[in-house]
């Protein structure tokens, strides 16, 4: 009985993510309303409360998915034996195609907002582990100087600056640059950030 009531749940949990994941990528979070998720999951707006805490909680288990999507495709697109500057472009690269082929569900992974004290659980902090993951052992072969603390502040740091270059030219900010031209000011930047790198560590 109880594996039975386990499974149920899991399929309503199952039912109810794709549901809000099918309203963001058809009209991003702004548009994410809990009566039509439920609607489109077959199950009452209270069945939502009941597989999870509340509508912020579910968009965590949307933003999962992303992020484990996310993941795979950098992980996928690593050379096995690249130079280290090859295998940052790459990731790079995949980086610009993954938000560029999912843009409302990659900014919902920026733009959600737990409300003000309600700190987000530590099984969606591990989830964000990815953004960097690939970055660490490519950025330490060329700055072996580094200490592992520092190592992977530097590789947020270099998730950063492309982040934001992709996320200006996603939002058609005026500064931003032109999404055609996106891939390939992206490697140019990437590009200068590894000459830098490379002469900071001969210093």
């Amino acid at each position: 009985m109880a594996t039975t009531r386990e499974a149920k749940r899991a399929d309503l949990k199952r039912r109810l993510v794709d549901a809000a994941e099918a309203q963001i990528l058809d009209r991003g979070l702004a548009g994410l309303k809990a009566r039509e998720v439920t609607a489109q999951a077959g199950c009452a707006l209270g069945a939502l409360y009941t597989a999870f805490e509340d509508l912020d909680m579910l968009v965590l288990h949307v933003n999962a998915r992303t992020l484990a999507r996310l993941g795979a495709a950098l992980h996928a697109a690593c050379p096995k034996d690249g130079a280290p500057e090859d295998i940052l472009q790459a990731l790079a690269g995949a980086y610009v195609a993954f938000a560029c082929a999912n843009q409302r569900l990659w900014s919902a992974l920026f733009e959600h907002r737990l409300p003000e004290g309600v700190e987000m659980p530590d099984w969606h902090r591990q989830d964000h582990a990815v953004l960097i993951a690939e970055i660490i052992a490519p950025l330490g072969r060329l700055r072996p100087d580094l200490e592992p603390d520092a190592l992977r502040l530097r590789a947020q740091t270099t998730f950063a600056a492309v982040h934001g270059v992709v996320q200006l030219s996603l939002q058609g900010r005026f500064v931003g640059v032109p999404q055609a031209r996106l891939a390939g000011e992206v490697a140019a930047l990437v590009s200068a950030m590894t000459r830098g790198t490379h002469l900071a560590a001969r210093d």
